[in-house]
């Protein structure tokens, strides 16, 4: 009895001890995620302020860590920009705003281009900096090519019935010219060279879209 009470508690003594052994390495970890996150988040403001690449120098002041903190997450600046896309494409995809499928084409066509609209005026910064290291890393490439083809899933989603009557490579095609029609770039052209007002662009897009799309099937 007496050995079985001492091996009870040598057991009970081992478990707390590795309890409070892991409560310190739960902590640093939790701190080293939360450092992470605020890297993140100092490379996104200086990209919306800038529309640059920011160095690392830059994003190490404006989070309030050193320049080792940064490397200490991520193996270079390349493995950040990544992350810092990965966190956008996360952001971006709860943004946008849920359309009801059973709405008339008009009002479908309305909250799918305020959703385009609103993400691209956002996100716009950040998605030069991805295209300009597009060409030589392809981690960024995929991710680029992601981002389209999410797009095209949801005017998928959204026009189905419009799109529905296509044969299958008209289908894609005029799915390809969707995407296209509303991106980051033609948004940047009709806000910054065209001088266009927000509402101007929107409306521009809208009118594409409705051209572009099939007849609306009538309801049986």
């Amino acid at each position: 009895m007496r050995q079985d009470s001492q091996e009870s508690g040598t057991a009970s003594g081992t478990q707390a001890t590795a309890t409070e052994r892991a409560a310190p390495i739960d902590g640093r970890r939790r701190r080293s995620e939360r450092t992470r996150q605020l890297i993140i988040e100092a490379f996104l403001l200086i990209v919306r302020e800038t529309s640059q690449a920011p160095t690392a120098a830059q994003v190490a002041d404006r989070a309030g860590y050193s320049v080792r903190s940064i490397f200490e997450r991520f193996p270079d600046l390349g493995a950040l920009r990544l992350a810092v896309t990965d966190r956008a494409i996360t952001e971006a995809r709860a943004e946008a705003t849920p359309v009801d499928l059973s709405a008339d084409r008009t009002t479908r066509l309305k909250e799918r281009v305020a959703t385009r609209a609103r993400i691209c005026d956002k996100w716009l910064p950040l998605w030069r900096v991805m295209s300009a290291h597009d060409e030589t890393s392809p981690e960024m490439r995929s991710r680029v090519k992601l981002i389209r083809e999410l797009v095209m899933d949801q005017f998928d989603a959204v026009f189905r019935p419009e799109l529905s009557s296509l044969p299958e490579t008209e289908h894609r095609h005029t799915l390809i010219a969707m995407e296209a029609m509303t991106d980051f770039e033609s948004w940047a052209r009709m806000r910054e060279y065209f001088d266009l007002s927000y509402d101007e662009a929107g409306a521009v897009w809208f009118d594409a879209l409705d051209a572009l799309l099939p007849e609306t099937p009538a309801v049986s």
